[in-house]
């Protein structure tokens, strides 16, 4: 079992940055593929960014690619998204995601990942 924690949400102006954190705990947390999923009001809940980790590499959502950056800290047990240059479009509610990097197939799916957190509001105000 994996427990989720996300932070660092909050009301930020248009332009403006915000590090979200996802702190986990439980099972191996290199072992784990980790991501970023965000939901609008009204809307479908949509890939961020994720990183599977054994390979080393890192997938975004083309509205992010530049803006947004996913990292993380495997002794810390966290992992974060460097958001700049957020839009009015960037408001919604963010939710961690993790799963096996072994068997996970597509990592923006959110169907490939087991875990979840709560999800923290992020808001733009133009």
């Amino acid at each position: 079992q994996v427990q989720l924690v996300e932070s660092g949400g909050g009301l930020v102006q248009a332009g403006g940055s915000l590090t979200l954190s996802c702190a986990a705990s439980g099972r191996a947390f290199s072992s784990l593929a980790m991501g970023w999923f965000r939901q609008a009001p009204g809307k479908e809940r949509d890939f961020v960014a994720a990183n599977r980790w054994i390979a080393g590499t890192s997938s975004y959502a083309d509205s992010v690619k530049g803006r947004f950056t996913i990292s993380r800290d495997n002794a810390k047990k966290t992992m974060y998204l460097q958001m700049n240059s957020l839009e009015p479009e960037d408001t919604a509610v963010y939710y961690c995601a993790a799963g096996s990097s072994t068997r996970m197939g597509d990592i923006t799916a959110a169907s490939e990942y087991d875990y979840w957190g709560q999800g923290i509001q992020v808001t733009l105000s133009s």
